[in-house]
């Protein structure tokens, strides 16, 4: 299993080649009139951009850190495991045209919900899967949600992906962003050997996510 903090040392190497690709959400003002926030975390966050990108109605993601409690994190800090965050992707959606719900289906069938502390090859309480959520209705739904998935999953393990309150979201660095569109080839080397897609098609079946 190759883990993503085998490949930092070469990120620096491409990051002048970055040309964003066509049809991916940009990043834009959450607070515009309208417009949500779901926040989710599920291991690597290079792996849950892609999942959310391009579904009608989120018209931005961003991956960063957030349930820590330092200012300003970095990528060094987090990955170390020293700050409590977790790796997390922000979706600004419009949920005139995608339910929380319907995100809250996408992120549960993109993950692991059964592992504690780990996602696939990456180890460690930054690499959590949680649900932080924007205020009671989102409360409420994410529980719900999560109690569908236990009386209805294809498999026998529990359920150990927290529900929690959101805190601040600190987005990642620039090179982090789209790393899939990127860097398609090192993306796909990654995700091929940490084994994700075989988990999840273990896991949820036909259902699975995987990208």
């Amino acid at each position: 299993m190759i883990s993503r903090r085998s490949l930092f040392p070469i990120l620096a190497i491409v990051l002048a080649a970055w040309i964003r690709m066509p049809g991916v959400a940009n990043a834009v003002d959450g607070s515009a009139p309208g417009l949500e926030t779901a926040t989710f975390a599920g291991g690597c966050f290079w792996c849950m951009q892609p999942a959310f990108d391009h579904i009608p109605g989120v018209v931005a993601t961003t991956v960063g850190y957030t349930g820590g409690e330092k200012d300003h994190p970095t990528y060094e800090e987090v990955s170390d495991g020293g700050t409590g965050h977790a790796e997390s992707i922000e979706i600004t959606f419009d949920p005139k045209k995608v339910t929380y719900q319907q995100l809250l289906s996408v992120f549960w069938h993109n993950v692991d919900p059964t592992s504690r502390d780990r996602e696939f090859c990456d180890v460690g309480h930054q690499y959590r899967t949680a649900i932080f959520f924007h205020g009671a209705d989102q409360e409420a739904e994410a529980k719900a949600s999560e109690k569908q998935i236990e009386e209805t999953k294809p498999f026998t393990e529990k359920i150990v992906t927290e529900i929690v309150p959101a805190t601040t979201f600190w987005p990642a660095e620039d090179y982090h962003q789209d790393y899939y569109v990127k860097n398609p080839v090192r993306y796909k080397f990654y995700r091929y050997n940490c084994g994700r897609d075989d988990r999840l098609r273990e896991l949820w079946g036909a259902a699975s996510g995987g990208h």
